[in-house]
């Protein structure tokens, strides 16, 4: 896959650090919900650790307090769609539309356009998109963010187990790790994830926003 979409970014460069630590960035899709993002959160506060997550248009309209408590928090957010749609099924203008509604969204609920950030981040649902998606996804001046380090939490056969021994199996400086606060995925991403950010500290690991 990293061969067939090239101009995305799968991981960071691997020689960046912080304090002279090892970078890795911890996201989150299909959010935020309350089944799944407060607990989230919660986890990331305990820890001091910040995210990305990249939020469906939809449901910052549903829950915008959750919305609001994610940017107080200090994480970051990137575009995930409106209606969490798979590109591959939609034309390009549909697919483009979407993406403008979850901007708009975004926008709407009080965040500046990636004040301070430089380009917005986008996030295609399912990892699935066109090429020609993907080009004008580009042209627009996103960075497409995809990952790394894949935790399957949305697989109700990964255990809690299984999920921290693929990070503690493929994560390196500059991974990219995605998880889902979705409610599929919410028991076992909450299970794990602190297990995950004390594996990541130990091992000397900085955490840090995309």
């Amino acid at each position: 896959m990293q061969h067939l979409y090239r101009g995305v970014t799968w991981r960071r460069d691997a020689s960046v650090l912080h304090d002279g630590k090892p970078v890795v960035y911890l996201t989150f899709d299909d959010g935020p919900i309350p089944e799944a993002t407060p607990a989230i959160l919660d986890i990331l506060k305990q820890y001091d650790v910040r995210a990305t997550f990249f939020v469906v248009g939809d449901n910052i309209h549903k829950y915008p307090h959750i919305y609001a408590r994610v940017l107080e928090e200090g994480h970051r957010v990137g575009n995930h769609t409106f209606h969490h749609i798979k590109g591959t099924k939609f034309s390009l203008n549909d697919y483009l539309r979407d993406i403008d509604a979850c901007e708009q969204a975004i926008s709407t609920h009080s965040l500046p356009f990636r004040e301070g950030t430089g380009v917005g981040l986008f996030r295609p649902p399912y990892g699935k998109m066109t090429f020609r998606q993907k080009r004008a996804i580009l042209e627009r001046g996103y960075e497409i963010i995809l990952w790394d380090v894949l935790t399957h939490d949305y697989n109700r056969s990964y255990s809690p187990d299984k999920m921290l021994a693929i990070i503690q199996r493929y994560t390196r400086s500059g991974s990219i790790i995605n998880f889902h606060d979705s409610v599929k995925s919410a028991d076992r991403t909450i299970a794990v994830l602190p297990r995950v950010i004390e594996w990541l500290l130990k091992n000397g690991y900085s955490i840090e926003l995309l």
